[in-house]
């Protein structure tokens, strides 16, 4: 399994507390995001290095998420039917900035616009759909900081599932084996993440 990982609390150190912040694992090239799958998807996908399958659905929003506890919050660890399985997918740092940049609110609330007309054309012209939800403790209690996931179709989707896709990372043995220490936040260990600036906030730590 090609990733780095570290103890939470030893993390939660240098987090921030608050604000909207985007927690990631990634490197000069490439980030990793997490989405929940029923086992025959996240089987598909590990055997093929890509997303297909006959189970898997190109043709519908799929959200990723590149907190690894907002994700573990979403799925239960692992124990909720058809998200037993979770993958890390290794993608390339332009596509996810580019996602970013295309993302437009999932609510008009959010937006920021002053026409809720124009929100409405917005969000038709994009592949991509940006939320910010409260982060989670790994044992499911909610926190001051919020965390993205960005929603995913048509071509978009499939350029994220096939050519922009490095690497399928299985979570399984990881996941269970850490589900068993959520209320021991010494012993838990999770992937190492940091608080990513895409490149068109470079010199920005974060918005608030």
């Amino acid at each position: 399994m090609n990733l780095e990982t570290e103890n939470y609390k030893t993390q939660t150190a240098r987090w921030p507390e608050e604000g909207q912040h985007i927690l990631a694992q990634y490197d000069t090239d490439s980030i990793i995001v997490y989405q929940a799958y029923r086992p025959s998807i996240g089987q598909f996908a590990i055997a093929n290095g890509y997303l297909g399958g006959p189970d898997f659905s190109l043709s519908r929003m799929s959200w990723i998420k590149p907190n690894f506890l907002w994700m573990m919050y979403r799925a239960g660890w692992g124990t909720k039917e058809g998200q037993e399985m979770i993958l890390g997918l290794r993608i390339r740092r332009t596509f996810f900035d580019s996602l970013l940049d295309a993302a437009v609110a999932s609510s008009f609330e959010a937006s920021g616009m002053a026409d809720r007309a124009a929100w409405q054309e917005a969000v038709q012209a994009s592949d991509v759909r940006l939320q910010w939800d409260p982060d989670h403790s790994p044992s499911g209690d909610k926190l001051s900081r919020r965390a993205v996931q960005l929603g995913l179709r048509g071509d978009t989707l499939k350029a994220f599932a096939q050519s922009e896709l490095l690497e399928v990372i299985d979570m399984s043995d990881l996941v269970s084996t850490q589900r068993q220490h959520v209320h021991d936040w010494h012993t838990l260990m999770t992937p190492r993440e940091d608080v990513y600036v895409p490149a068109s906030q470079s010199g920005q730590v974060g918005s608030q």
